[in-house]
């Protein structure tokens, strides 16, 4: 039985899995709050918990945001399985995604936060975590897919 659009669950599982790990690591190393500079004033570890969105926004609505995390879920889920067999950019892209709104979902339901610890001091960003990245990926994957297809040009 072969599988469609393979690259999307890959991207998805990489996704998750590599998120998971990485927060699992951080809550048995790192006390909340604590910080190890990689490169000092440029990139720490930080654990922090976070029960908002994207830096912190939404803070304290983590009830509508696990279920808009796992609505998310479920829509590309069905789009992998019922829809067509996507492209190369698309398929990456809607898995990164999809794993990475599974990583955050995951958080929201079990620990009613989300873990995040990547720290980039040097730009004074927010703290966020691997799935926040693959979710950015994703996009940039889409948006590459969005480039790379052209529009049929009608010559008359």
């Amino acid at each position: 039985m072969r599988i469609k659009n393979n690259l999307f669950w890959i991207a998805a599982i990489v996704a998750f899995c590599l998120d998971q790990l990485t927060k699992y690591w951080i809550m048995q190393t790192f006390y909340l709050g604590q910080t190890q500079a990689i490169l000092p004033g440029i990139f720490h570890f930080t654990y922090v918990t976070n029960t908002g969105a994207a830096f912190s926004l939404l803070s304290g609505k983590v009830e509508w945001l696990r279920w808009l995390s796992f609505g998310v879920s479920l829509v590309l889920i069905a789009m992998a399985l019922f829809g067509p067999a996507l492209h190369f950019w698309d398929r990456l892209g809607y898995g990164f995604i999809l794993g990475g709104a599974i990583g955050n979902g995951l958080d929201r339901f079990i620990l009613g936060y989300v873990v995040d610890f990547l720290d980039f001091r040097l730009i004074n960003f927010p703290v966020f975590n691997l799935a926040d990245v693959f979710i950015n990926v994703g996009i940039a994957c889409l948006l590459i897919s969005t480039f790379q297809k052209t529009p049929t040009s009608h010559h008359r």
